[in-house]
């Protein structure tokens, strides 16, 4: 999708009319059904006018323009594309992010600067590694920049930035050493350097003949290069937490040849993998991923966790988010444009892909699950019934089948039953859903004479943070997590985090908030709290707890939830709890955080330690235990 694409003559004569910005305006709402907001349509207005002055001072006359290009399922879109020849004849294109910036401030993040946007300083990244990374991500999936073997070969792709409202002053942050790399690769313009944004330009241009270069760009489909797939398929097989084991090979091996045989099969296939925490369902979805990519087949890799997909993306490099995405990326997927969807975490899946925060104008009544099945040849959910967590996720196998049915998909359901987490005890998690009322199961009492895996009740906050810290200074991974019954404070002005998790005399923050711009020193973000090693100074939430796993794990289980010794039965309080989405469950809101518990246990691999704010929900639970064990 592109808001405006033509010839350059005619882009220039457009924006000396005033036209251009009501062309990118018209355009736009025939696409979204809305009106964009006053202020893009002013920096069209503005950015636009100072480019068309580039272009003519240039005289590139003869080429082909696109501007708000939409990089193929992604909701970004980068501001200008220029095709033409180049000197040795060679098709090229040339994208120029455009700015109004006027000044940036230093930031202690690696990537980013902080400016002055939407009326407050924040951290952004550096205008270079924006316009890489839109470089990188279209060389990546887009046949037309990385394909040599289609007629005319491919089209050279560079990126370039111009601030044509930016005056740099001396030693600008712009241009430190920590961003040469960049800046060597993806150069800035400013105001006062308006010659040098053009002699970059006409040499990849300066043959003109940009219309067919721009047909060319405009009908290349989306598809991940091979050295992509071989880069995924690579990291991922060099990492040996995703080494596979007894069943979870066999299932893996029944979904490959799915993906193999749905290649060629015009019927849909969808296969449902159910297991519990911690029977391996992300490391065979990791490892299908790394295989069918190296294999050549596009497959994606999806989950509703931001916390999660923001890992991979780290562990595997920031070239991954063309292939490990969200699961409301995929609104504008064609049909069949991916040859294997792997679903991970599917309980998470929503009733569509809007939330609270999108503006009625901007939703769609499509159900996710019929964007995800559309997309994809082959889809593969892992799913958890029992790790819903909030009333808005409503994957189940039950959903899932009944939509595949509808969809005269083939259906293919297999469970994985074997434990690697809680130190392969079973045991354990059933006892754990047993013992919370979500599942009748034959393990009533918890004898740890006949586990490995280690729980222990402790009598205060201070005493489990102790435990959890000393297991860490031995070597091993450990977080604290807790129920939401604190309120979940924004980050003071000078980035430290609050003291939200009061107990006594026990004062600790919250993991920081996610899509904070900018925190202090030393605090990670949400997304990376859970590996990164600073995240043992904060207490975690489910929401970003869950999908991951530590050695060990300290739980404090609060007030939202309690055994009645006179009903024998838990209940829920929803005045001890600030998640706001679950407080207005209002039925459901026992089952919701009794799987939210069954969630922060079960994160565990070696031991799980507990402090109880309740006494009789402590006494219950030791009611349920070995004598003398805690």
């Amino acid at each position: 999708m592109r808001l405006y694409s033509g010839t350059s003559l005619q882009f220039v004569e457009d924006t000396f009319q005033g036209q251009i910005a009501e062309k990118l305006r018209n355009a736009f709402f025939e696409h979204f059904r809305y009106n964009p907001s006053p202020s893009e349509v002013s920096s069209w207005r503005n950015s636009l006018r100072a480019m068309s002055q580039v272009i003519e001072h240039s005289k590139l006359m003869d080429h082909g323009i696109v501007l708000e290009y939409q990089l193929p399922l992604t909701s970004r879109r980068l501001d200008c594309m220029i095709c033409g020849r180049d000197h040795e004849h060679e098709d090229h294109a040339v994208i120029v992010e455009l700015k109004q910036w006027e000044r940036c401030e230093d930031s202690e993040s690696e990537r980013e600067v902080s400016t002055r946007l939407g009326g407050r300083e924040r951290d952004v990244l550096h205008p270079s590694v924006q316009a890489g990374q839109y470089k990188r991500y279209l060389q990546d999936v887009q046949t037309v920049f990385y394909d040599s073997d289609k007629d005319g070969g491919h089209v050279e792709l560079d990126a370039c930035c111009y601030l044509h409202n930016y005056n740099p002053y001396s030693d600008d942050v712009l241009f430190y050493p920590k961003f040469k790399a960049v800046t060597d690769d993806c150069p800035v313009f400013t105001a006062d350097n308006v010659s040098g944004l053009s002699d970059y330009l006409v040499p990849r241009l300066d043959r003109g003949e940009g219309i067919e270069v721009l047909r060319r760009v405009e009908a290349s489909r989306y598809r991940p290069s091979k050295k992509l797939m071989d880069h995924v398929g690579d990291v991922i097989k060099g990492n040996p937490e995703f080494i596979l084991l007894d069943e979870q090979l066999v299932v893996y091996d029944k979904i490959f040849s799915f993906a193999k045989k749905g290649f060629h099969d015009k019927q849909k296939v969808v296969v449902i993998v159910e297991g519990g925490p911690g029977t391996g369902k992300s490391a065979i979805a990791i490892n299908l991923m790394a295989d069918l990519s190296i294999a050549g087949y596009n497959a994606h890799y999806a989950t509703g966790s931001k916390a999660f997909t923001e890992t991979l993306w780290k562990r595997v490099g920031s070239r991954a988010s063309a292939q490990f995405k969200y699961f409301n990326s995929y609104s504008n997927a064609q049909d069949n444009e991916i040859d294997v969807l792997i679903a991970d975490e599917s309980h998470r899946i929503r009733m569509t892909s809007y939330n609270r925060f999108t503006p009625k104008i901007k939703r769609k009544d499509v159900p996710q699950i019929e964007e995800l099945v559309t997309a994809a040849k082959v889809s593969v959910f892992f799913i958890d019934d029992k790790q819903v967590v909030r009333p808005g996720e409503i994957g189940s196998i039950e959903y899932i089948k009944e939509y595949a049915a509808n969809r005269n998909c083939k259906v293919f359901e297999y469970k994985l039953d074997v434990q690697f987490r809680c130190a392969g005890s079973q045991g354990f998690v059933s006892w754990v859903e047993n013992t919370l009322g979500i599942a009748r199961t034959a393990d009533v009492i918890w004898d740890p004479s006949e586990e490995d895996f280690e729980f222990k009740v402790l009598d205060s906050p201070e005493e489990l943070e102790a435990a959890i810290r000393q297991k860490v200074t031995e070597g091993n991974t450990g977080r604290l997590v807790a129920g939401f019954c604190w309120k979940w404070s924004d980050p003071k002005p000078d980035g430290t985090l609050e003291d939200d998790v009061v107990i006594g005399g026990f004062r600790r923050p919250w993991n920081a908030k996610q899509d904070v711009r900018r925190l202090a020193k030393g605090i990670p973000t949400a997304s990376l709290w859970a590996t990164d090693p600073n995240g043992l100074e904060q207490v975690g939430c489910v929401y970003t707890a869950q999908g991951f796993e530590f050695d060990y794990a300290g739980v404090i289980f609060g007030p939202d939830l309690r055994y009645n010794f006179d009903t024998q039965s838990w209940e829920g309080h929803p005045a001890d709890s600030y998640d706001r989405s679950v407080k207005r469950a209002g039925a459901d809101f026992t089952k919701l955080v009794e799987n939210t518990y069954r969630v922060l246990f079960s994160r565990a691999m070696k031991g799980c330690y507990v402090h109880f704010m309740d006494k009789d929900t402590e006494r219950f639970f030791k009611s349920r235990m070995e004598q003398g064990q805690s």
